[in-house]
């Protein structure tokens, strides 16, 4: 599946347009913005799946009168999945942070919270690293197979219960630069051997 077209027959049915993903996003750098204003910090995105939350919401936040002082954004890398549509329950980081995190406001930016794994892990590890306040933001919300509770500060949208791609998730490493959250069609699972 290289094509557009290929990308378009995959597509059962479109769950948030572009607007409403930018509606959510303006929205969560206005909380965000309010509560470090004045301050520097650190958003620290989820890879690969946040990498366009991270960007956009940086962008936006930058945009709020009387935000933070200083915006600075870093990536870790960790995996539950692989290439699976089912978290393996073992997160691994591939990936740590490059900037330190101690002393810092930090923001920790998730594309989406299914089952709470990778969050809680991720909260737990950068906990342990002595930031003055740990934050987290999650562009879609997926409560419904939820192993651990959680805190998550900052929430976008909520996921159906369905399998969903775009806006930096994928399935198989595709369909991650759609500009809206999709759910694809059984077919493209059945299509897997």
């Amino acid at each position: 599946m290289n094509t557009l077209a290929t990308y378009d027959e995959a597509i059962e049915r479109t769950l948030y347009t572009a607007e409403d993903i930018a509606r959510a996003i303006g929205r969560l750098a206005a909380e965000i913005a309010r509560d470090h204003a004045g301050q520097p910090l650190l958003l620290l995105g989820v890879l690969k799946g946040a990498l366009y939350v991270a960007v956009d919401l940086a962008r936006a936040i930058a945009r709020v009168p009387g935000g933070p002082s200083e915006i600075f954004v870093d990536y870790v890398c960790a995996s539950s999945y692989g290439n699976a549509t089912r978290s393996s329950g073992e997160v691994r980081i591939l990936k740590d942070t490059s900037m330190p995190v101690a002393g810092q406001n930090v923001v920790i930016v998730e594309d989406i919270v299914d089952n709470g794994l990778t969050l809680q892990y991720l909260q737990a590890l950068l906990r342990g690293r002595n930031p003055a306040h740990l934050r987290s933001c999650v562009l879609f919300n997926k409560p419904y197979h939820r192993l651990v509770d959680v805190p998550i500060e900052y929430v976008g949208l909520r996921s159906p219960d369905e399998f969903v791609v775009g806006y930096g998730l994928d399935y198989q490493e595709l369909f991650r630069n759609l500009p809206y959250l999709a759910q694809l069609r059984a077919q493209v699972f059945s299509q897997e051997g």
